[in-house]
């Protein structure tokens, strides 16, 4: 990152994070949901999926209910409090198209935010390595979904067989992990935090390393919060790609 980074908005009260597994706003974002949240501000979490191809070695029935009270006990470290899981989409196949689509809409037309976060959906990370198929597709309907919520002609279902009045009060989506990042939070105050975050997920880390779980978290969230700071001025942030709406 060498260009400078601008502040996030802070005019805004309740922000929704749509990712596909467990584990993705703890890698990514979690120290600025942790720095959101002492700031009164409402944020909730919606996953597509439960990580339950995640584990090798480790049966899907198996490893999908453990990661998912992991993603619960991470998410109340850092002040969320309402976490949602979808149903049918499986891990490591989401398809991006109408049934995601839909459902993604439902869901901000449920919540109503003003801020909508997700993980990067370009093809690449910022080091180059090639993206998941699972982030680019939940990426993607996200940025689709949001402009499908405000449109009561796009699934109109959602209106007269739901209740879901449609919400075009989204105002940003806010890209974690992106390789372009143009905006950045800090969250030195919050690190700590965000580091139990993300090792909460101790069977998942631990089936990536055979360092500890939070080892493994503070070494990775320490350099990548201290790359993003050096951008934006401070110790440690965390960027995002804005998209204004």
């Amino acid at each position: 990152m060498s260009e400078q980074l601008e502040p996030m908005p802070e005019d805004w009260r309740q922000a929704l994070v749509i990712v596909a597994h467990p584990d993705d706003v703890e890698f990514a974002a979690a120290a600025s949901v942790a720095t959101w949240t002492d700031a009164g501000r409402d944020v909730a979490y919606l996953l597509v999926t439960r990580g339950e191809a995640g584990i090798d070695g480790m049966a899907p029935e198996q490893a999908g209910p453990l990661r998912e009270n992991e993603q619960r006990a991470s998410a109340g470290i850092v002040g969320v409090r309402d976490v949602r899981f979808l149903e049918g989409h499986r891990d490591g196949v989401i398809e991006e198209g109408l049934l995601l689509r839909r459902a993604l809409a439902r869901e901000v037309r449920r919540y109503r935010p003003e801020l909508v976060v997700t993980l990067n959906h370009h093809d690449t990370w910022s080091f180059g390595a090639w993206n998941s198929a699972d982030h680019r597709a939940v990426g993607r309907a996200v940025l689709d979904a949001v402009a499908d919520a405000g449109n009561r002609w796009i699934f109109p279902e959602l209106t007269s067989d739901e209740g879901f009045q449609p919400w075009g009060g989204v105002r940003w989506v806010a890209i974690a992990g992106s390789p372009y990042p143009s905006h950045a939070v800090e969250v030195t105050a919050a690190l700590d935090r965000a580091v139990d975050s993300l090792a909460a997920h101790g069977n998942y880390l631990s089936a990536l390393s055979d360092q500890s779980p939070e080892r493994m978290a503070r070494d990775f969230l320490e350099r990548t919060t201290a790359q993003a700071g050096e951008s934006f001025g401070v110790d440690h942030a965390v960027s995002f790609e804005l998209i204004a709406r």
